[in-house]
């Protein structure tokens, strides 16, 4: 009797054990990392690569991190929960891939551009509507100050006005339809070109996706910085719920 009791919960303690395995198996998220360049390459990819895929263990996301367009096909897409432009810049997709992530995003995909995200695809209009404003200079890197325009939960790491070092980008076609979370003070350094109404991280739904932009993310530190880095797991979070 006993050992039928033993094997019996021998059994039961299985079942659940798989049942628990393949319930995670089947929440996992699976993030697209995209770096690819065709102008300037910043030096910190590796080091947001690497900061991303920190951030996506601690959360049991699956990350594939590519630089091949070609991987932008809709049945690679279909299984992809959100897709990052980490620092791309330049012309990187052609007609097939460009029609893929414009399907992908549209039919509900995710997405969160980082700094340079915005100085791509110039010559694809969708795009510079989707990415919310087009990077046009910088001053030096140099610390600034940066306002909170939301309790938005993206931007929960920061206080209401924090101060920063990172690479500032001045921007033109700013999209007006974006909802802006975070402003540049362009009192506090040199070089800015918005005026007083500087966007710096913002986010829109497009069709039935939702992006988001940041324009931090430049220098090798901000990938180590507490604040930016929770900032960037509050995007991927809040983008995959």
């Amino acid at each position: 009797m006993k050992n039928s009791l033993l094997l019996l919960t021998l059994m039961v303690l299985a079942v659940s054990c798989n049942s628990a395995k393949k319930s995670t198996y089947l929440t996992t998220k699976n993030v697209l990392i995209f770096t690819k360049t065709n102008g300037f390459r910043h030096a910190s990819i590796e080091t947001g690569v690497a900061a991303l895929r920190e951030i996506a263990a601690e959360n049991h996301w699956a990350v594939t991190h590519s630089e091949d367009s070609l991987i932008f096909t809709p049945e690679r897409l279909k299984d992809t929960d959100l897709v990052i432009f980490l620092n791309t810049t330049g012309d990187i997709f052609g007609e097939a891939q460009e029609k893929a992530f414009k399907k992908y995003i549209e039919d509900g995909g995710r997405f969160f551009g980082i700094h340079a995200a915005s100085d791509t695809e110039y010559d694809w209009p969708w795009y510079g509507d989707f990415i919310g404003g087009y990077f046009v200079s910088h001053p030096k890197i140099q610390q600034a100050r940066i306002n909170k325009k939301t309790d938005h939960v993206t931007v929960e790491a920061f206080p209401k006005t924090f101060e920063r070092t990172d690479e500032w980008y001045n921007f033109k076609n700013l999209n007006p339809d974006v909802t802006v979370t975070l402003t540049l003070d362009e009192s506090s350094y040199e070089g800015g070109k918005n005026g007083v109404y500087h966007p710096h991280a913002w986010y829109q739904q497009v069709g039935e996706g939702m992006m988001y932009y940041t324009g931090g993310g430049h220098t090798d530190e901000s990938y180590s910085e507490p604040g930016f880095r929770q900032h960037l797991e509050d995007v991927m979070t809040w983008l995959m719920k």
